[in-house]
């Protein structure tokens, strides 16, 4: 894959290229998606996250307009895909579950089948697409023969082909190895550097960490919350000591005003709050009292933590 930024993600600038309004779908009785409203900016790489069967994947499949909304509606680019779908959805780029791909083909030849369904673009463009997903050198092998991960960057690179304005990726990292992850984290940066809008579903939270500027959590098909994933994992308020003599040290702990939630776990270290919430304080009153810390290190959520907090009644569609 071509060398790509590595520098943090690129923070949308406000105006809304994808929006739901009381977005619903129900089957039956089932509601798989319940009044949903999300915003997706220019530029914004969003995390669409939730449990197996929350209902991300009929939330996306109505983005692309390929299932109809019960009620509620959905806007690309500032226009009702129900009315305006043949002028906006064009400009979308999309991967969703496994890509529809000839086996029997090679990797070039399915870009160039897609491509006659778009207008029949250049073989220009099919070169920059293999470069940008890092298949130039396979592109002459057959798909049959490729790795997962390898038909998943195929797929990625079929999604760009027509070079859109809105990438929706539906598990795009699914059965790459961890050097994959990385370039495509890479790639998407670089996409969204150069204004495109990612709308991304990921099982992989430590990646959509890494990767989004701003995450949307539904759970049973409501949105549970929207926000940028270093709001979600702000600190708890308490500091990870390990010190030798742990027991004494938390028995002094907690017979301070500051200190009576102090705890230990299950590996031997104190989880406390601080003097003033200052970790500084807490060392030098340990450090006072005798008890000279290993270390202290404070305790924030990473966003699976924060995501499984925030789902913890489940669901299932």
């Amino acid at each position: 894959m071509t060398a790509m930024m590595t520098a943090g993600p690129v923070v949308g600038t406000g105006e809304a290229v994808l929006r739901t309004r009381n977005l619903t779908k129900q089957y039956g009785k089932r509601l798989a998606v319940n009044n949903l409203n999300l915003e997706v900016y220019r530029g914004d790489i969003f995390g669409f996250l939730g449990p197996n069967g929350a209902g991300k994947t009929t939330t996306i499949r109505m983005v692309l307009g390929l299932i109809a909304p019960t009620s509620g509606s959905v806007e690309v680019l500032g226009r009702d895909i129900a009315t305006h779908g043949q002028e906006v959805l064009p400009r979308v780029g999309a991967l969703v579950e496994t890509p529809a791909l000839y086996l029997y083909m090679t990797g070039r030849d399915n870009l160039r089948a897609l491509s006659q369904s778009l207008g029949s673009l250049s073989e220009q463009r099919i070169d920059q697409v293999l470069e940008m997903v890092g298949l130039a050198a396979r592109q002459k092998d057959r798909v049959r023969t490729y790795s997962l991960g390898m038909k998943q960057r195929l797929g990625v690179a079929m999604a760009l082909m027509n070079d859109p304005d809105v990438l929706v990726l539906d598990e795009p990292a699914n059965g790459l190895d961890p050097a994959g992850i990385v370039e495509m984290r890479e790639l998407l940066r670089a996409l969204a550097a150069q204004g495109k809008t990612i709308f991304i579903s990921s099982h992989v939270l430590a990646e959509v960490q890494q990767l989004c500027t701003r995450v949307g959590i539904i759970n049973l098909g409501q949105l549970v919350t929207e926000a940028r994933p270093q709001d979600l994992t702000q600190g708890t308020g308490q500091y990870v000591v390990f010190v030798e003599n742990a027991p004494q040290a938390l028995a002094l702990i907690r017979q301070q005003p500051w200190g009576v939630s102090a705890r230990m776990e299950p590996n031997g270290a104190i989880l406390t709050p601080a003097p003033e919430n200052r970790g500084r304080n807490l060392n030098k009153f340990l450090v006072d009292a005798g008890f000279v810390p290993d270390s202290i290190m404070y305790q924030s959520e990473n966003l699976e933590q924060a995501f499984l907090r925030l789902t913890q009644a489940g669901g299932a569609q």
